[in-house]
This record gives structure tokens, sequence and C-alpha cells, in this order.
């Protein structure tokens, strides 16, 4: 229904698109840095059914969600310390007023244990699901986020990359540590950065240097 989509999810073989999806959902989350200290994420969800299937005739996909949620984040705490929720599509007079009760994500880390906390708070009567399973698919952007952050900094003060020094790398195998196999403790990874190895240049880094003819390693500075 959205071809922009095709790219990054590719219809399974044999199926047809235009006969046999029935349903698709997307998630959107953008992050901005938004001065020293605080990182915006804006996060959308939206459910389509394809035309035809619920009214026939229409030529035009049906929305029937699409809530979006507005967080600002503390870094580098990385504590929610504002939230907005907004349901701009929902299948029921009554859905809104639930809106207001994610109020209750200010003060909340959106670091390790978030998702525990959110089920907590907001699962199930507690809340809107779909707005609670964006809440969930929002919270890694947010770690993600921190790389590109440091990065802007660094830019700003005229620095190549932010992971140039000891206490950087160091700081980049804390907050990353255990998160999953590469980082794991003990890995050959984490080890080289803790006994002074250089942060590996990111595969798509080189690939996009490779592509418009420069060496990679220039990134360092």
């Amino acid at each position: 229904m959205t071809p922009e989509f095709d790219a990054i999810t590719p219809h399974p073989d044999g199926v047809d698109p235009a006969e046999d999806l029935i349903h698709e959902r997307a998630y959107v989350v953008r992050a901005y840095r938004k001065g020293p200290d605080t990182l915006v994420l804006r996060g959308a969800v939206r459910d389509q059914k394809p035309p035809g299937l619920y009214i026939a005739d229409d030529p035009q996909p049906l929305t029937i969600h699409h809530m979006i949620v507005d967080l600002e984040i503390g870094v580098p705490s990385l504590d929610i310390t504002a939230a907005r929720v907004v349901l701009e599509v929902h299948p029921h007079s009554g859905c809104p007023r639930i809106e207001d009760h994610y109020g209750n994500l200010v003060g909340l880390s959106i670091g390790r244990g978030f998702t525990h906390k959110v089920r907590e708070l907001f699962g199930g009567p507690r809340g809107c699901t779909h707005t609670t399973a964006l809440l969930q698919a929002m919270a890694p952007v947010a770690v993600q986020s921190m790389w590109s952050f440091q990065m802007a900094r660094a830019r700003a003060d005229g620095q190549n990359t932010p992971f140039d020094t000891e206490e950087a790398r160091h700081g980049a195998v804390m907050a990353n540590l255990n998160t999953c196999h590469v980082w794991a403790e003990g890995s050959e990874h984490v080890e080289g950065l803790l006994h002074g190895g250089e942060m590996e240049v990111p595969l798509w880094i080189s690939k996009r240097f490779a592509e418009l003819g420069r060496d990679a390693d220039t990134w360092r500075g």
C-alpha cells in the first residue's frame, strides 16, 4: 500500500500483493538533537487496510490506527523529561481518554529496564495497545541515537569522531556491554577496545567511503 516500504520489506514469494495483502503496520521513529543535553524522539505507528477490503470500491487504503508519541530525553541520564501522546486515528470515541495517562512516562529512564516498566504502567487495560507497542519500539532508537548525538556534538566541536580518546572508547564499551553478541563481555571486540585498540570503522561507513572513492581511514581524522 505504501510502495516506498517495498525496499525495506519486499513481498514474499508465493503471494500477490494486489490480491493477498490484508494489513500493513508501519513504525517510524525519528531522533533529534536539541541543544547539548536533550534528545527529542518522535515516533508514530500506523495500521492500514488495503483498498476495497472493508469498503467496496474504495480506491484508497484505509487507516485504522495512527498514534504519535513525542519524548524529550536528558543526555546522558536518558531520563524522560517530557512526554506527549496523540491518537490521530482510532476505532472508538473513548480511545483518546488514555492520552494523558502517558504523562507518567516523565521521570522514567529510557535505558535498560524501560520495556518492563512500560508494560507495568501501560500494558493491557492500563493503556493503548498500539501506543504501548510504539513506545517499546522507540526505546532502542534512543539508545542507538547516543552515538549520533555524540557524533553531532563532536562535529560541532571540530572533531571527526567522538571515539578518538581512550576515555571515549571506554565509555562506548560500558554503554554497549552485553547488548548483543559482538558487545559481549570478554568478546574479541570488547577486549580489543579495553586494551587500547581503535574503534572499528563501521562497515556502512567503509562501504560509503568506497562508493565515494575515499579512504575510510580518514574518517578518524
